[in-house]
Formats: C-alpha cells, structure tokens, sequence
C-alpha cells in the first residue's frame, strides 16, 4: 500500500499540460463501465459483464474486490470508509467498507412500492424516487423512519442519477439534466452530453460525462475538464483520470 507522502509525490509531477500513465492491466481497463477514484491514491473499475467492483493502488495492484449477482450503482467513493451502491433490479441499498466487505444491506421491497433511484445523503439518511406511488422521500435508514414524503409528478424514465442538495432536487438524463424543487416545479434544464453521474463538492454540482466534467453555473454549465475520444472520465480532489485507448491516465488539477 502506497503511504501518503509516496501518493503526494506522485500527483506533484502531474498536472492538465502534463499527463502520467497509471500501470493498469488494458484488458480491466478496456471492459470497465465505471471509474471512480478516492483521495488516498485508489481506483476503482466496475465490470458490468460480471457485475463487480475491484479497488486497486495507483499502481494497479488489487487491494479488494466484490462481485454481486445483479447490476448496482455506486454512488461516491469519496468516504472510502462506507461506499453506497443501489441496485434498482434488487430494489436494495448497500454499504461497503475500504476492504469492499458489506456492512449494511436496507431492502426496500416489503416498505415501498419501485425504487427507481436513491441518493444516500449521509451516513443516516437517503432520498428515494419511487415510482409506483410518484413520491421523493426522505427515508432515515439507521431507524427505518420514513421522514418526508412528497409528491413527485416527473418522469422517472430513463434517469441516471439523482442528487439533493439545498432543497432542490437534480436529475440527470443521458441527454439533459433537470432541476426541480420539492414541489416538483421545474427551476431549471441544461443539455448535457453522454451524462454518467452526478457530484457534489462543498456547494458545486458537477456533472459527469464520458469524456468531459462540467460544473453547474446559474444559468450554464462550464467545462473543467474534457478529454477527446475518452472512455471514461472522473476526478478526486487532487487529479482529473481518464480512461483513453485502454490506458488510465492522470492529470494534475491545478489548485
């Protein structure tokens, strides 16, 4: 395992005018349909082939791995302590720990009707489109509370992601992203393109594509990142990665 002062050196010599390559095995890299990268120097590929999800070091070595009998989402790897994941086609919420051992499982079938998407907003709470009664709820799961419930007219077709943050609720589309309150009045649409998930850092919203990372303005939405004929693109705190031609690059984000 890489200490933090080797991870420090390695982001130094990297930056968006200079890329590194991360020794990864081509064959993971060029079947992955998910990257995510934590702040500790780890990465991680999820295989939709096989439903699986392995974390490994900056320099490719595994360090864990999970493999579930249906498809799941991760959502943030950005507590690498307790990483949710949903699987719509389970209708089941779970937590892993930084070995990728499960530490919790909520099932949402014997309390609620379809599940389409959740969105955990801590380590206490989540929010829950279902669709069967079209309702956003705000569920405690530490006490199996149902805490708010709101009608939620929309439609849940086809939606990628979902994120809460300051009473306004974001769905995200393949081809658009939309902007609701709790009321379900529309605030706002932006165009977006090959959109694959939705973050939050601090007080902004980013949206993630194949090959690019935007940030959510007013009235726009600006480009922080982009990489050409990319497979795959995320960031941590320090570096943009990209997936391009089965190699995982690194770039440097400029502080």
């Amino acid at each position: 395992m890489l200490n933090i002062s080797k991870i420090v050196f390695l982001f130094l010599f990297c930056s968006l005018s200079a890329q590194k390559t991360l020794a990864f095995d081509t064959l993971k890299l060029g079947t992955a349909k998910d990257l995510l990268a934590d702040d500790y120097g780890n990465i991680y590929l999820y295989q939709n082939k096989d439903f699986s999800f392995t974390k490994y070091d900056s320099l490719g070595k595994q360090k864990a791995k999970i493999m579930l009998t249906l498809p799941f989402r991760i959502q943030s790897v950005q507590n690498p302590l307790n990483i949710p994941s949903f699987s719509e086609n389970a209708q089941e919420l779970k937590f892993f720990d930084k070995n990728l051992s499960e530490i919790q499982t909520i099932n949402f079938r014997q309390k609620f009707g379809f599940i389409r998407s959740a969105y955990v907003e801590d380590l206490q709470q989540a929010w829950l489109l279902d669709e069967s009664t079209k309702s956003l709820i705000q569920y405690n799961f530490r006490d199996d509370r149902v805490m708010n419930s709101y009608s939620f007219n929309v439609s849940f077709d086809h939606i990628i992601d979902l994120l809460i943050f300051e009473k306004k609720v974001y769905l995200l589309y393949q081809d658009h992203l939309l902007i609701y309150n709790f009321k379900a009045e529309k605030l706002g649409e932006f165009h977006v393109e090959a959109g694959r998930k939705l973050r939050r850092e601090n007080d902004q919203i980013l949206i993630v594509a194949n090959n690019k990372i935007q940030k959510l303005q007013s009235d726009d939405l600006e480009t922080i990142f982009s990489a050409d004929h990319s497979q795959i693109v995320d960031k941590n705190s320090a570096s943009y990665f990209v997936i391009k031609g089965n190699k995982l690059y690194l770039y440097r984000i400029n502080q």
